[in-house]
């Protein structure tokens, strides 16, 4: 594995300066195609653990800035549900097309195992189980894998079970009501964790309407669902009471502001603002934000529940008190909520700064 020349030393800590980092390894193999950037925001709560991308990013810079965001926000994630893990993401560029996807994972397997724990990777966009598996005949810094490996296996029902606690909370909150029946719902994204969020809130009686550039995605939940497809530019300005962003990230932004016409933001997507202040401005809105990183929180907690042997469907419950008492904090000091979620998490964060690093070798899942 060589440093990736795309990079420049300079990008890298110009993007420092407003997203720290602990460390960053960039990884390439010619022969395998891999090229990797894994991030490590903090390892002060534990090892580093996130998902892997598969993605066609538009420069080596632009998957910088992806994996340096989606570091943070794990290390916020396992801080604010007080777990014992640090934050850090894999992002591998993927090539034009993929010659052989096994010697990528595998090349990709070596690499994680020469980070000696300081970090474990799991499944994200554009990887699955299947790739989980390959990824464990080289390393066991690795969960997400199959049952057949006696693994944790896909997360998506479980991260959608969160944001589904999550939007229950926003509800109760916002519109003082604790049922979902009649709610209309615009769901951006109905890949794995969108398609099982329709499917609980069609189960509780929610009016659906879904956006996704996979047709046959949008065909299954007309069938399934009777969801009303909506065209992507026109899924800002479409009225409904919960906006809930399932796909990709930067999505609140100042175009997407001056069109929303919702009650509530609340979805899967990892980095929903483009720049911090659009949570004051969701606010100001009269909007209810749910910040990211809190209700997506669902695979996470399936991770730690099964190292810790505690009780996973409780655990996922508990975002929505969790959920209520930011909600009340944010109104209380008349701050945003992702303003609120950060202080809360970092709290926690600051605690165990002085204790030792927890890097540990752990048992593949």
């Amino acid at each position: 594995m060589s440093i990736n020349s795309n990079l420049r030393v300079n990008d890298l800590f110009q993007q420092s300066a407003t997203l720290p980092f602990s460390r960053v390894h960039i990884g390439n193999d010619t022969k395998s195609q891999l090229q990797v950037i894994v991030a490590i925001h903090s390892t002060v709560l534990g090892p580093a653990l996130g998902g892997c991308r598969l993605l066609n990013y538009s420069s080596t810079s632009a998957a910088l800035t992806d994996v340096l965001h989606l570091a943070r926000g794990m290390s916020y994630k396992a801080a604010f549900n007080h777990l014992s893990y640090g934050g850090g993401k894999a992002v591998i560029l993927a090539p034009a097309k993929i010659v052989d996807r096994h010697a990528l994972m595998v090349a990709y397997g070596d690499f994680i195992e020469s980070l000696n724990g300081q970090f474990i990777t799991a499944i994200d966009s554009g990887t699955g189980t299947e790739d989980m598996d390959i990824i464990a005949q080289r390393t066991s810094h690795v969960v997400c894998t199959s049952n057949k490996l006696a693994g944790t296996g896909n997360p998506s029902p479980h991260t959608a079970r969160g944001v589904l606690r999550g939007i229950q909370a926003a509800v109760k909150y916002a519109l003082k009501q604790d049922q979902l029946e009649g709610l209309h719902v615009l769901i951006q994204g109905v890949g794995h964790v969108g398609y099982h969020l329709a499917r609980y809130l069609h189960e509780r009686g929610a009016k659906l309407s879904v956006s996704d550039i996979n047709q046959q995605a949008l065909h299954q939940c007309q069938d399934e669902f009777a969801a009303t497809v909506i065209a992507p530019e026109e899924v800002y300005a479409t009225e409904c009471d919960i906006f809930s962003p399932c796909a990709r990230g930067q999505i609140i932004n100042a175009d997407s502001m001056r069109q929303l016409k919702t009650k509530i933001v609340a979805g899967a997507a990892n980095n929903q603002l483009s720049e911090g202040h659009f949570g004051d401005l969701l606010r100001k809105k009269g909007i209810l934000y749910a910040p990211d990183y809190v209700i997506n929180s669902g695979g996470l907690l399936q991770i730690a529940c099964i190292d810790n042997g505690e009780d996973l469907a409780q655990a996922i419950d508990n975002l929505y008190d969790k959920l209520l008492t930011l909600f009340e904090r944010s109104d209380k000091q008349d701050q945003a909520t992702n303003i609120i979620a950060d202080q809360m998490a970092e709290q926690y964060l600051n605690q165990h700064q002085c204790d030792e690093p927890i890097v540990r070798r752990r048992k593949q899942l």
